[in-house]
């Protein structure tokens, strides 16, 4: 349906376009909504717990859970005081300097073993070369006259001089234990009809060779104790 023409003097036409106003029967004019201006930015979303319904943030109200503290409960941040590791690319901690070893205590010196019972004290030397002759003919001389030779070194200077006599007792003992071994010897030969018939020979090469070790020691002043003896003189 159209407008029908409006007569001269009428006044200015009104805007078909504009909106009727049901009060005044015209046009309303400035009442249109304007067009939007593009480059303006929409209106911004509601953000969760800006506004009233909204959820509050992570922690900040009843319920929720606390961020991490340093307080009491919770683990301390690391730090370089003490009890803690030093930060990254610092110095190393500095070691007190070791405690010098105090030193070690001195052994004292051991005790000396004392002389076998039985034996005496050993002579180290000789008042005079008379005491030396005789203990050398108490070793040397019983490998010829067996046990005489040393019973009668110290049946001569027993009673004088301590340090014959000590060499007398030892070789007479020996020359009695390895006298009596070659009599028994002897006597086992000739029982197994010469079988064992080297057995004498053996107890007279100990007899020879110890005989000569005693008169060496005593020579150097030293008493020499005879090995594989029974000692019944004291």
């Amino acid at each position: 349906m159209t407008e029908p023409p409006r007569s001269p003097g009428d006044g200015s036409a009104s805007d078909p376009t504009a909106p009727f106003n049901p009060t005044s029967g015209g046009p309303t004019y400035g009442s249109a909504s304007q067009p939007p201006t593009y480059g303006t930015p929409p209106p911004a979303a509601d953000v969760p717990g800006s506004g009233a319904g909204g959820y509050p943030p992570p922690g900040s109200g009843a319920g929720g859970y606390s961020p991490p503290s340093s307080g009491a409960g919770g683990y301390p941040p690391p730090s370089s005081g003490a009890g803690g590791y030093p930060p990254a690319g610092g110095p190393p901690p500095a070691y007190g300097q070791q405690p010098g070893y105090g030193q070690a205590p001195g052994y004292g010196q051991a005790p000396g073993y004392g002389a076998a019972p039985g034996y005496g004290a050993s002579p180290t030397g000789y008042a005079n070369n008379d005491e030396k002759t005789w203990a050398m003919l108490a070793h040397f001389g019983g490998i010829v006259l067996g046990f005489i030779a040393p019973l009668i070194a110290m049946l001569a200077k027993g009673n004088e001089s301590p340090t014959v006599r000590a060499h007398a007792v030892e070789a007479l003992n020996f020359q009695i234990t390895w006298g009596v071994a070659s009599i028994l010897a002897a006597i086992v030969g000739v029982c197994t009809f010469g079988i064992l018939f080297f057995l004498p020979f053996i107890t007279l090469a100990v007899v020879v060779i110890f005989s000569i070790l005693g008169g060496i020691k005593a020579n150097e002043g030293t008493l020499y104790h005879y090995p594989m003896t029974v000692r019944l003189v004291k």
